[in-house]
């Protein structure tokens, strides 16, 4: 049995040293108040006991949690008031230098928490510790300098979690949408380097990921870009291409039709494109951005979003090379192909693709097997998301949060960002953001108001109006910032052409960002306050009632301020172990609702509940509804390589039900036996979560590739303890 120690450290656990500590609180009281040595071992005892059964590594703090509560079931008060002094006085004595154990625990690499915070670093990295230690010294400034005290408390309780603490104390914002058009049509600058419009599709596709890699380090969210930026300069490719096979004739006197030139021209169009394609899969891959990871990227696949003709057909070439690269995959240390984490993909299903008989059926078909081997992409449906946004359908910004739909072109707001691409009247996406997000824990509401149903919406309203002053504090720290902090944001085109020294403040408002109310936990929310699950129809209406009542908050703010306040499906990674541990040490052990160490993510079925893939994506259709902010559905599939009808069946049903939904499957790999099967998760003797190979039970994380899906990305660096119980219990949809 291990614990984790305040730096963040996991050491074995040593029953011992609660004995010591409770024998010094003894000494400090009268002999008539004093316990004998049996009641002192019995306590340890107690505590040794309630540590193993919390089926996870027990911090030091709630070990002293547990010491506290037994003293005071002996009536030993008097011991227990100097015992909590005690705790009191070295917590003050800690706080006045809160960093330094972390720190020095993440350079000694020995912190367990922060080795599986973020399933897409590797904390051993010396970028990834560095960027570590920045967000550290960020978060103790933010705790103890930058949020009030009363966010700060909800924070560090579970209550709400105030996301991205550890870049807050810069002037940044989450995710966007890059309108990598303006910058490649119009030019841009990187690193104080002038780029001019690029003269082929290869020298776009190479500007486009040197691009991805500034604002990636500019920014800690997601960042999407569209293929259908680049398919343009597939035309530009083709004219050079089709001159410079003309000279070539030429110059060797040889006689050849318009015809034979198109054709060998265009043969070295499809090499350019493969080459375009590849430098963007391997450089996003190979770059590293400042905070220590690969960008995360989201490549958007949208036939319809050029015109008919020979600019759809280009894109239809450069997204069939995109798919055939990425089932491919790419090859680890040991030179064998696996599923990479990025990009990320998503294909657009519509009526051009979707039915066996339409003109692009075929890339439907590719990237069903893709979705099979690889994990992506994921799929939105036109039909679906044209219903749910006004009549646009575009991208999300990076894995799941999306944009409000335009209000401000209809207003006559106008080119506020100054895009060199702006069309009088055209609605707006591309350059556009999201300012943060805060998420209320939904499970704590409910577990706060003990099933009493006026208690819960009060205690809504007041967990409510916590989200509300932190989102606030978000909001003020973008607001007086100067383009001059991320010149290639708010100067160069990818959200703006700001001038410089100019504040950015006006496009924080009128819907031209977001900022994000998340919300988690609503399954078990709805199990603790109506006893059963939220697919059960007599408990749907309460669940769709309370998503409704995070809507009106939304709106409510959104009148006040002029500021789009959007509801998030929050997808929770290293959060929904802290949320556990916070509902556990708050109100035990609930079955069905804090009996495990995560809770579920946004809106979703819980993962061990058995439903059927169609039926689950119905269900929750209704839900991506009501979280315009942000949502993603998924189905958890067996291997189906060699069975792409039931992709292309699952695919058809997320067209006709549902705005944007993902298919789970396994892509693992063992470096050790050559094994590329389900790499599967077993405790071992000390109660901890450990990934084995079926085939030679190798354990060592460093000898293996992992791909999971854990919050809309791919993460391969392995998860916290919570997160990796919940990929261990999810069940087959399919």
């Amino acid at each position: 049995m291990k614990i984790i120690k305040r730096s963040g450290a996991e050491v074995e656990f040593d029953q011992e040293k609660i004995v010591v500590a409770i024998k010094k609180a003894n000494d400090s009281v009268n002999e008539s108040q004093k316990l004998t040595m049996e009641e002192i071992q019995e306590i340890a005892d107690a505590v040794t006991r309630s540590c193993g059964d919390m089926c996870r590594s027990a911090n030091v703090e709630e070990i002293q949690d547990m010491v506290e509560n037994q003293l005071m079931k002996y009536r030993a008060y008097e011991m227990a008031r100097n015992y909590i002094t005690y705790r009191y006085r070295h917590a003050l004595a800690r706080k006045s230098n809160s960093t330094d154990d972390q720190i020095l625990s993440l350079l000694e690499c020995n912190n367990e928490e922060v080795k599986q915070e973020n399933s897409n670093k590797n904390p051993i990295v010396n970028s990834v510790q560095r960027d570590y230690m920045a967000g550290e010294v960020s978060k103790d400034i933010t705790k103890r300098l930058l949020l009030p005290e009363e966010v700060v408390e909800a924070h560090e309780k579970g209550l709400i979690h105030f996301h991205d603490s550890d870049y807050f104390a810069q002037h940044m914002h989450n995710c966007c949408l890059v309108n990598l058009e303006d910058m490649l049509q119009n030019g841009t600058v990187i690193s104080e380097t002038m780029i001019d419009t690029p003269k082929s599709f290869s020298t776009a596709c190479n500007i486009a990921t040197q691009a991805i890699a500034q604002i990636a380090s500019s920014q800690y969210g997601g960042q999407s870009i569209s293929l259908a930026h680049l398919a343009p300069f597939v035309q530009v490719s083709r004219e050079k291409l089709r001159a410079e096979v003309r000279k070539e004739m030429e110059l060797m006197d040889i006689e050849v039709s318009d015809e034979k030139i198109n054709q060998i021209a265009e043969m070295r169009v499809k090499e350019e494109i493969n080459r375009g394609c590849q430098i963007m899969q391997y450089q996003v891959i190979t770059l590293m951005t400042t905070n220590g990871q690969a960008p995360f990227i989201t490549v958007f696949m949208y036939i319809d979003e050029v015109p008919e003709g020979q600019m759809r057909d280009d894109l239809a070439m450069i997204i069939e090379e995109m798919l055939n690269q990425r089932i491919k995959g790419v090859k680890n240390e040991k030179g064998v192909f696996i599923t990479p984490a990025f990009p990320k993909l998503i294909y657009v299903l519509e009526e051009d693709n979707i039915h066996e008989d339409s003109k692009y059926f075929y890339l439907t078909r590719l990237a069903a097997r893709c979705t099979a081997k690889r994990l992506v992409p994921d799929y939105i449906s036109e039909k679906i998301m044209k219903e749910l946004k006004s009549g646009d359908c575009y991208p999300c910004m990076g894995c799941r949060s999306f944009l409000t739909p335009d209000r401000f072109t209809e207003a006559g707001v106008g080119n506020i960002a100054n895009a060199g691409n702006y069309v009088e009247g055209q609605r707006k996406y591309y350059g556009r953001f999201n300012q943060g997000v805060v998420t209320i824990n939904l499970v704590d509401v409910a577990c706060s108001s003990e099933g009493d149903m006026y208690k819960f919406w009060k205690i809504m309203d007041e967990r409510l109006e916590i989200c509300h002053k932190a989102l606030m504090c978000r909001h003020n720290r973008l607001k007086g910032t100067l383009s001059d902090v991320a010149p290639i944001l708010w100067q160069d085109g990818a959200l703006a052409r700001l001038k410089k020294g100019e504040p950015i403040d006006k496009l924080l408002f009128d819907g031209y960002s977001t900022i994000s109310l998340g919300y988690a936990g609503l399954c078990e929310c709805t199990r603790y306050m109506t006893g059963k699950s939220h697919t059960d129809p007599t408990a749907t209406p309460f669940a769709i009632d309370v998503m409704k009542y995070l809507n009106d908050a939304c709106k409510k703010w959104k009148a006040e301020s002029n500021i789009d306040f959007s509801l998030y499906g929050t997808p929770l990674e290293s959060t929904t172990y802290k949320f556990a541990k916070c509902l556990q040490k708050r109100f035990g052990i609930i079955p069905g609702v804090t009996d495990k160490n995560y809770i579920t993510n946004s809106y979703h079925v819980h993962v061990t509940e058995n439903i059927d893939a169609f039926d689950k994506l119905s269900f929750e259709a209704q839900f991506q509804a009501l979280s315009p902010g942000g949502a993603i559905s998924y189905v958890e599939v067996p291997d189906l390589q060699d069975n792409l009808d039931a992709v292309l069946a699952v695919m058809r049903h997320i067209y006709d039900h549902i705005m944007y939904a993902e298919l789970n499957t396994k892509s693992d790999y063992c470096q050790v036996c050559g094994y590329d099967g389900e790499i599967q998760v077993h405790e071992n003797k000390d109660g901890k979560l450990i990934w084995e190979c079926p085939n030679c039970h190798n354990t060592d994380q460093d000898k293996m590739n992992v791909a999971r899906r854990t919050c809309g990305y791919i993460g391969t660096q392995f998860w916290n303890q919570g997160r990796t119980q919940e990929i261990r219990e999810r069940v087959l949809h399919l």
